[in-house]
């Protein structure tokens, strides 16, 4: 994990690979943004002129590598686009503010040491460039850099491997000695360390990450941050009567497991209960997905990932709210004994779903556990799938839908994931699209009409929530697994989407700002 300080350096000053100072797109050219100014007067006052002859313009996403003055320590001055002047000098936008930091992150992948002078004259601001600076750093290297045994080696060869994260952030601008601004910053880490945790797991390979495997990563970190973890395996399930999980899983050699993990703070007068879908794998199952969808099917625990990460987040942050966990996990596989199309599976809940697609598993797994979460009354319940790729379609790869049973709770799940900044939308659940899910076998089919399926699925999860429990539900298909270049702190592969999300919602329970 790259390190970050609140530097008491000046920017002329810090010993460093290089300085980053941001750069908005101004009507006559760029503009260089507060926190450049010792570089600037290093460059005799014409940075933003150097800049522009270099082509920059401070469009968003912008990034210009340009040899430092002779007035700096750092050899590099690394110019990252903001996008437009503000309308203030000092209202930069905090999302553009941890896209710039990403961005410049992402660029010095193998550097010790970078000095970022972007805006933080504000807690906020501060806050901002250091998620941003240390999402960016991200890189997922585990299975990178093996050693051919047989070739022989060449001592001059200057292959070392993959090239690391960014080592060190050096924040620039703040106020070190401020307890605000530490706190901002100690929250930043923390939580970032849990999201890009939830990427690792992601993108760790489903020969290596499976139920039994992700359930021993929670009981681990459980014991770290003082969280109870109960994990149910096979035996449990069907004494339970899990009749959800245990049907989507049977296919697998791996089985399935419900993993609760509860985070309690002594004071807290509110209780959160998250659940996440957990397909280590998904082929579809007997349903089996075609040629070409198969290969990022790794990604369908993004969910549990988002669920497992904001609990340990809240424990880190001491947050004064309960927060309880569930992840519901299982391989999706066809086999001979696997659930077949037709098959009738009775739930937790006690009701029977007609399973009419096998690859629409994804809701059989968090009715059981939705079910058992609502046992325990908490005060709201918030569930994260990537549930459906009608949802893709609908709202495109880069922001998620939000759905519930009380308008008030939707509204404040998207008013809080486009404050952290998770692009999201509010969707409806139409009463009349129920109707196709009427099965003349069982008390409900998993399949309903094809067009509006995203809320389709909506409309069954919300079948297994208890009677007067809020509940919200996250469908992240589209933003929880990059498959194109990376972009701002965005990283290809798993992005840990909604984490950001959960835990604001958290830190707002804990404080009172939900009712």
């Amino acid at each position: 994990m790259t390190a970050l300080t609140l530097s008491t350096a000046g920017a002329a000053t810090l010993r460093a690979d290089a300085l980053v100072v941001g750069v908005a797109k101004g009507v006559k050219g760029p503009v260089l943004a507060p926190g450049s100014e010792a570089v600037d007067k290093a460059f005799d006052g014409k940075l933003a002129a150097v800049l522009a002859t270099l082509g920059a313009t401070g469009a968003e996403g912008e990034l210009t590598k340009l040899p430092a003055a002779s007035g700096l320590k750092a050899p590099v001055v690394v110019a990252v686009g903001l996008g437009p002047v503000p309308d203030k000098e000092d209202a930069y936008d905090a999302e553009a503010l941890r896209r710039a930091a990403g961005t410049a992150a992402r660029a010095l992948h193998g550097s010790k040491k970078a000095g970022f002078a972007l805006p933080a004259a504000s807690v906020e601001d501060a806050a901002a460039v250091a998620e941003g600076a240390l999402l960016g750093a991200y890189a997922f290297t585990a299975y990178q850099g093996g050693e051919n045994k047989l070739a022989p080696k060449d001592p001059k060869s200057k292959d070392n491997g993959p090239k690391l994260p960014l080592a060190e952030v050096a924040l620039l601008g703040a106020k070190p000695r401020d307890k605000a601004y530490k706190a901002a910053v100690e929250r930043a880490l923390a939580l970032v360390e849990e999201i890009n945790r939830a990427r690792d797991l992601i993108n760790t390979p489903p020969n290596d990450l499976y139920p039994e495997s992700f359930a021993a990563v929670a009981t681990a970190a459980g014991k770290e941050h003082g969280i109870k973890v109960q994990v149910l395996d096979e035996k449990a399930l069907v004494k339970g009567g899990f009749g959800g999980i245990l049907g989507v899983g049977q296919g697998a050699e791996r089985g399935p497991r419900l993993v609760k993990l509860a985070y309690t703070h002594p004071k807290a007068e509110k209780t959160l209960a998250l659940v996440g879908k957990g397909i280590t794998y998904d082929s579809g199952g007997i349903s089996l997905k075609p040629a070409g969808h198969n290969e990022t099917m790794k990604c369908d625990m993004a969910g549990a990932a988002a669920v497992f990460a904001a609990v340990v987040s809240a424990a880190r942050l001491g947050l004064k709210v309960n927060v309880t966990g569930w992840l519901a996990l299982a391989e999706n596989m066809p086999s001979g004994n696997a659930t077949r199309p037709g098959d009738v599976l009775r739930m937790y809940s006690g009701k029977t779903v007609e399973v009419l697609n096998t690859d629409a598993e994804g809701r059989l797994v968090l009715a059981d556990a939705l079910t058992r979460a609502s046992e325990e009354k908490p005060d709201a319940i918030v569930d994260v799938a990537t549930l459906t790729g009608a949802m893709v379609l609908a709202l495109g790869n880069r922001t998620f839908g939000v759905m519930a049973n009380d308008d008030a709770f939707r509204t404040s799940i998207h008013e809080i994931a486009e404050e952290v900044g998770e692009p999201s939308w509010p969707m409806p659940l139409p009463a009349d699209l129920r109707k196709g899910m009427d099965s003349p076998t069982a008390d409900i089919a998993n399949m309903g009409e094809r067009m509006g399926g995203g809320l389709v699925a909506g409309l069954f999860l919300k079948e297994f929530v208890g009677e007067g429990i809020a509940w919200a539900h996250l469908d992240i298909a589209g933003p929880a697994f990059h498959e194109g270049a990376p972009y701002g702190y965005t990283p290809k592969g798993g992005t840990g989407s909604a984490v950001r999300t959960l835990v604001r919602l958290a830190e707002r329970t804990a404080a009172g700002d939900l009712g």
